[in-house]
């Protein structure tokens, strides 16, 4: 990477840090130069406008979640061990002092404001449900789980599950949020397997 590329990429990594305290609807090219000390016209010439910014900070956390979930999790062996990955690699990134979730905030914020950051939301929002859905069909293919079950079922459950986890965590501190998501998630995977 170039020295710009080196800039843009710290400007995103600040931007998405502020996101995950300001909502992304909150992160503007003003609170971007006031946190960077750049000029607002420096990051112009980077990002042209705020929802190029917006899409940029979320184009970064997705790319992060998938680093640090769906890869890893893609890596293990189909079934059960994958289902248990893609678990325990989301349960840490949930529970990561971090920025926390920005797509968790952000579908909060853009669920009924149409243009590109929502259709953008909406998209990722699909992926993570084909992924899911995809673990589960790969390991029903090879015999570790229910083939009778939609994978989709599977997908909407265990984001449901992790949504919880996250709403329990972040928001109302509960120190239960942990063991509750483990015990919800064994009861998920029993009901899978043949």
């Amino acid at each position: 990477m170039g020295k710009g590329d080196d800039t843009r990429q710290a400007v995103i990594d600040q931007a998405v840090e502020i996101a995950g305290r300001l909502g992304v609807a909150g992160l503007t090219i003003g609170t971007l130069a006031s946190a960077t000390g750049l000029s607002k016209s420096g990051l112009y010439a980077h990002f042209r406008s705020k929802e190029a910014l917006q899409l940029a900070v979320l184009a970064s956390a997705r790319e992060h979640f998938v680093d640090q979930v769906i890869r890893p999790a893609l890596a293990a062996p189909r079934g059960e061990q994958r289902v248990r990955t893609l678990f325990e690699r989301w349960l840490t990134t949930s529970s990561s002092g971090a920025a926390g979730c920005l797509f968790v905030s952000a579908a909060t914020e853009f669920d009924d404001q149409p243009g590109p950051v929502r259709d953008q939301l909406v998209r990722d929002h699909w992926d993570l449900a084909d992924s899911l859905a995809q673990v589960y069909r790969s390991g029903a293919k090879d015999g570790a789980f229910r083939d009778d079950l939609a994978p989709e079922q599977f997908a909407h459950d265990l984001h449901g599950l992790m949504l919880a986890h996250f709403h329990a965590f972040r928001l109302l501190r509960d120190p239960a949020a942990e063991p509750h998501t483990r015990f919800a998630f064994e009861r998920l995977l029993q009901s899978l397997l043949r």
